[in-house]
């Protein structure tokens, strides 16, 4: 489990055959076979050495992300698993992708950006106004909210602290929903078959 809180950038070595290498800073180094987040997607440190890691991307991992598009030399977000009595910050987020969208628009607002998002319509009933929502894993909170569109404010800390300051519009971003909404909208609809279940018998 992560909270969207991404504690540094890694560099990305290699990308081939389904094998990502990153070179992260010494702190970020997980140990081999452990869990770590790699914008926002939960990966396992298959390998590490010399200071890098390797993970290797299943077929359903590269096409659920945007990891499958890194080249070497870009910057990525990082956050280690939390730990039981860690403070907890940001929101519950679990590591699994749900969407790849867009950066729509990136607008400057004094010393802070305005991003805006695109995700498949489809996916409207997971965004809550003023409700959680991890970009790259990164844990922001989603306004401004239409129809496959979502906005988001970032501070001068987010912007300066992850991968959103090398970011233009076209870029593919990936978007985990809010877990708890997630949750809501699972039994809702089961409630709603059930409903119908019963009044057909």
């Amino acid at each position: 489990m992560f909270t969207g809180i991404v504690a540094g950038l890694g560099e990305v070595v290699t990308l081939a055959g389904g094998r990502l290498v990153i070179l992260p800073p010494a702190e970020l180094l997980p140990p081999a076979g452990g869990s770590i987040a790699v914008n926002g997607a939960c990966l396992t440190a298959s390998e590490v050495e010399d200071g890098r890691f390797a993970a290797d991307l299943s077929p359903e991992t590269l096409k659920r992300t945007n990891l499958g598009a890194l080249r070497a030399g870009e910057k990525v977000n990082l956050e280690l698993p939390l730990a039981a009595g860690d403070r907890f910050a940001g929101h519950l987020v679990l590591g699994h992708i749900d969407a790849v969208g867009k950066i729509v628009a990136i607008a400057p607002q004094g010393e802070s950006y305005l991003f805006s998002f695109a995700v498949e319509p489809r996916f409207d009933h997971l965004l809550v106004e003023k409700g959680s929502v991890a970009v790259d894993g990164i844990s922001l909170t989603a306004f401004n909210i239409r129809e496959g569109r979502f906005e988001v404010a970032i501070i001068p800390h987010t912007y300066r602290m992850t991968n959103l300051k090398y970011r233009r519009p076209g870029d593919l971003v990936n978007v985990e929903f809010d877990i708890l909404g997630k949750y809501v909208a699972k039994l809702m609809n089961m409630k709603v078959k059930e409903v119908s279940w019963s009044s057909i018998r």
